[in-house]
């Protein structure tokens, strides 16, 4: 495996650490990001890692050699802005290549890559991720993938590098759609808790022992083991963008209305997340939901 080509498009706060774990675990990389002192800054911290590293000028010239191409970036315009024209990935990518969408997107932009891929002789999986920043740094990440099985069969192992976890669900789309899930089931789990944390602290119970107790049964989750201690110090500077999150359960709130899914939940959340932008909390973690209770 380590010999295969592999490129990178994207080193935000997620691309940057997945693509350095390839570097590390011996796979060449090229890299390229729309803000190129990023990309300087990558190459300066991973140049002397296992894998052969290298920056490119273009979405094109990063993925002109590679049997696999990454691409993590921010929205549906984001994506196709680096795969579409001719500096872009599909200009370039050769016969057989995998292109390897992490950004999470909407599920019609999947299948219609997935099509485009398979007119350029490529294959291609829609593959967003759970875990966070935290996750991409640690190599931890759960990795919800939409594609055929014979592309996920070769990129799965690559993967690897950076997942605890990674799944082929079904065909293009599936990946994402199993995302809004996750998106739809995170956002009820962090109201619920911003609801339990602050009722405790209106009742005047120690929220640390409240927690204590509470999760060691039905209630525990993974935000309230992770979460629950910073909310109640008001501190939000831990995960997941209020910005970003917004425009996940939107693809999934404009996909339950195309599906004839009821999501009152979730549009009520979101709609609780806008209000915690016109604090100024759109870079705010998720958790700031208990924010909005407070004022």
């Amino acid at each position: 495996m380590s010999r295969l080509r592999t490129a990178f498009v994207g080193l935000g706060v997620m691309g940057y650490p997945m693509a350095g774990h390839l570097a590390r675990d011996g796979f060449p990389v090229s890299v390229y990001n729309r803000t190129r002192s990023r990309a300087d800054a990558w190459h300066d911290e991973f140049s002397s890692a296992e894998g052969d590293v290298r920056i490119a000028d273009t979405p094109a010239q990063a993925s002109q050699d590679a049997d696999v191409v990454f691409v993590c970036v921010g929205n549906d315009d984001d994506v196709r802005s680096v795969i579409y024209g001719d500096s872009g990935v599909l200009s370039a990518l050769k016969s057989g290549a995998i292109l390897v969408d992490h950004t999470t997107a909407s599920a019609d932009l999947a299948r219609e890559l997935s099509e485009a891929c398979i007119a350029a002789g490529a294959g291609f999986l829609d593959a967003p991720v759970s875990g966070g920043q935290a996750g991409a740094q640690n190599g931890q990440l759960t990795v919800m993938v939409g594609g055929e099985s014979g592309a996920f069969a070769t990129a799965a192992p690559v993967i690897d590098v950076y997942a605890r976890s990674v799944k082929l669900m079904g065909p293009a789309g599936s990946g994402q759609l199993t995302k809004m899930v996750n998106q739809i089931c995170i956002a009820g789990v962090l109201q619920g808790l911003a609801e339990g944390l602050h009722f405790a602290e209106q009742a005047g119970l120690d929220t640390e022992q409240v927690v204590e107790v509470i999760s060691k049964g039905a209630a525990a989750s993974w935000q309230m083991e992770n979460r629950s201690a910073t909310m109640a110090r008001g501190e939000f500077e831990f995960g997941f963008a209020v910005n970003w999150m917004r425009k996940d359960l939107q693809i999934a709130l404009d996909s339950g209305r195309e599906l004839h899914a009821r999501l009152p939940l979730t549009a009520l959340v979101d709609q609780f997340y806008a209000d915690v932008q016109s604090y100024g909390g759109g870079r705010w973690d998720t958790s700031s939901l208990i924010e909005r209770l407070r004022r």
